[in-house]
């Protein structure tokens, strides 16, 4: 069964920064695209930003456009979220998940019913 785990999430000031980190555990697989998405309390999960494998295209929120970056890591189906100028408003928990459908690796895939692997997330709080 896929599974994926995030870290490094933690508490940060606004206007400051943080790395993600997601990898997979257990055995290898293969995803047309990785993407990260965020849940607050209350409030449905989000997607955040994807990145395709082959080409690495990426697509972003519009809340976090310019101020977040996704990128691949070396190792398959690693992925990162560089978060800068964090605000008060992106305080949730942030899942990693793997896109497993082809049309994920040449568009946005902004549902969560296009992922799997998800794991337990982490949590990012941007408070002063």
């Amino acid at each position: 069964q896929v599974q994926l785990v995030e870290s490094g999430g933690g508490l940060v000031q606004p206007g400051g920064s943080l790395r993600l980190s997601c990898a997979p555990s257990g055995r290898a697989f293969s995803a047309y695209a990785m993407g990260w998405f965020r849940q607050a309390p209350g409030k449905e999960r989000e997607f955040v930003a994807q990145v395709s494998r082959g080409e690495g295209n990426t697509w972003y929120a519009d809340s976090v456009k310019g101020r977040f970056t996704i990128s691949r890591g070396s190792a398959q189906n690693t992925v990162y979220l560089q978060m800068s100028s964090l605000k008060s408003e992106d305080t949730a928990v942030y899942f990693c998940a793997a896109a497993r459908w082809e049309f994920c690796a040449d568009y946005g895939c902004y549902d969560t019913n296009k992922y799997t692997g998800w794991g337990q997330g982490t949590q990012v709080t941007v408070s002063s």
